[in-house]
C-alpha cells in the first residue's frame, strides 16, 4: 500500500533529521528546527499507519502536512532561504485539518 510505503518513509527521514540535529546541525537554531520537523514528521508517520485502513484520506492529509511542515524546516536548517518559515504553516494547517477529518470519520462510526 502506497500510504504505508510513503509513512514508513517518512518515518525513516524524522530518524534521520533528528540524528543529524542531535550531531550534525550547524548551530542551536538549526538544531531545533530539525527536531521540531523530526518529531512532528515522526507523529504523524505512526499516526497515519495507525489510521490508514479506515481513514485512508485523513491519514494522507496527514502526511502530505508533515512533509510539507517538516520539509520546509528541514530546507532551512539546511541552509535554505528563511522565506520558507512562510510555508511552513501550510503544513500545520494540513496537520490539523487531517485530524478534523478523522476525528469526523471516527464520530461518524
Amino acid at each position: 500500500m502506497a500510504i504505508g510505503a510513503f509513512a514508513a518513509i517518512s518515518a525513516a527521514m524524522a530518524v534521520a533529521a533528528g540524528a543529524f540535529g542531535a550531531h550534525g546541525a550547524s548551530g542551536p537554531q538549526e538544531a531545533e528546527w530539525l527536531r521540531t520537523g523530526g518529531l512532528y514528521q515522526l507523529v504523524h508517520a505512526v499516526a497515519a499507519l495507525a489510521i490508514m485502513a479506515f481513514a485512508r484520506g485523513p491519514a494522507i492529509m496527514l502526511l502530505a502536512g508533515a512533509a510539507t511542515f517538516s520539509i520546509t524546516l528541514y530546507a532551512m536548517a539546511l541552509g535554505a532561504p528563511r522565506w520558507l518559515g512562510a510555508v511552513t504553516p501550510i503544513g500545520g494547517g494540513l496537520l490539523i485539518l487531517g485530524w478534523l477529518w478523522a476525528g469526523w470519520l471516527y464520530w461518524r462510526i
